[in-house]
């Protein structure tokens, strides 16, 4: 089977620290170089991959302000789509604009959608579900007018995630600085407890990160790091007392949560979106509905084994697991034509 994996071009694949589709989609590819699959990954020039890197574009767009991202990636889509006839299947993991080609070729497409950064993006969506098919990263993540050919949850390489079974007194906060992550509630619940709190991420939102982190730093108790990748990134994630994540808004995936939960370290999440689907209430952290029943979980992480966090995304959140199901799905999509 050969398969065209089309990468973003925000970030290099894989990305050097933050970059969740880049990451996805260099997990993806190199699980399926490993189970024996002829991969061709079309992403920045910049990329690193075992599979066969095809690429146009210089530089990433985040990182290069000289690169347009518009103009490249159009470049990017049309050098992919002017090569279908050499696959089976383009994988679309760089969102809808690769749906505008999908019609003119006759080579299947399947898009994994990471999320819906809002309602007005459907119309290059729906249109077209005849032609592409759909993957949702968790049964949380479907759209209800949207046909999907697969729920597909991420999955992790756990030797890059090494077990801590002893963790420390500090909390963590993982991910972007944006109210939707809820950065402003994991302070609320370091300062009422006591415990001091660790942040790691990119600022996505600096009013934000001006108005209600900036003002908690200097301390000691508050501590902002930036985003962190690689050995630093699994050093973070596992030498913590509990990940909080009090995301306001209703997401699709929490990649950070299956990576803490694999070094052993136990999550505090509000229920919305998939944490109903990643967390084990009561045995691999803590799903609470106010802040004020995260203050009080903090203090019953400890009574959790890490080992159950860990034998969980074991189970279900693997590469292996993730590149397999992928394969299967590529497999139904040629039998069907």
């Amino acid at each position: 089977m050969r398969v065209a994996m089309l990468a973003p071009i925000a970030w290099r694949t894989p990305p050097w620290h933050y970059g969740p589709w880049e990451l996805l989609t260099h997990l993806l590819t190199e699980e399926l170089v490993a189970l024996g699959v002829d991969v061709t990954l079309f992403a920045t020039k910049d990329s690193q991959t075992s599979a066969r890197l095809d690429a146009v574009v210089p530089a990433p767009y985040s990182e290069d302000p000289s690169i347009d991202p518009k103009v490249w990636e159009y470049r990017h889509l049309s050098h992919v789509f002017s090569k279908a006839g050499d696959f089976d299947i383009i994988h679309n993991q760089a969102d809808f604009p690769a749906h505008a080609f999908a019609p003119l070729v006759e080579t299947p497409v399947v898009t994994t959608i990471h999320g819906f950064s809002s309602e007005r993006i459907l119309p290059m969506y729906k249109p077209f579900e005849n032609q592409v098919h759909f993957v949702a990263i968790s049964e949380a993540g479907r759209h209800p007018d949207l046909r999907y050919s697969a729920t597909i949850h991420h999955g992790i390489k756990m030797e890059d995630f090494p077990f801590d079974p002893v963790g420390s007194e500090d909390l963590l906060f993982f991910g972007r600085i944006h109210p939707d992550k809820g950065t402003k509630d994991a302070i609320e619940v370091a300062r009422a407890t006591g415990h001091r709190l660790h942040i790691y991420g990119i600022i996505q939102d600096q009013g934000y990160f001006d108005a209600h982190v900036r003002p908690h730093l200097g301390d000691g108790q508050i501590l902002w790091h930036g985003p962190v990748g690689g050995i630093e990134r699994a050093k973070a994630l596992g030498s913590a007392k509990a990940l909080l994540h009090l995301i306001g808004f209703d997401e699709p995936f929490g990649l950070s949560v299956v990576e803490a939960m694999a070094c052993g370290t136990p999550v505090i999440a509000y229920p919305r979106g998939s944490m109903l689907e990643l967390i084990r209430d009561g045995q691999t952290g803590f799903l609470v509905d106010t802040l004020s029943e995260a203050i009080r979980a903090v203090e019953q992480v400890s009574i959790l084994d890490r080992a159950t966090a860990r034998a969980h995304v074991a189970a279900h959140f693997t590469t292996r697991r993730m590149a397999r199901d992928y394969l299967a799905l590529y497999q139904s999509v040629l039998a069907s034509r």
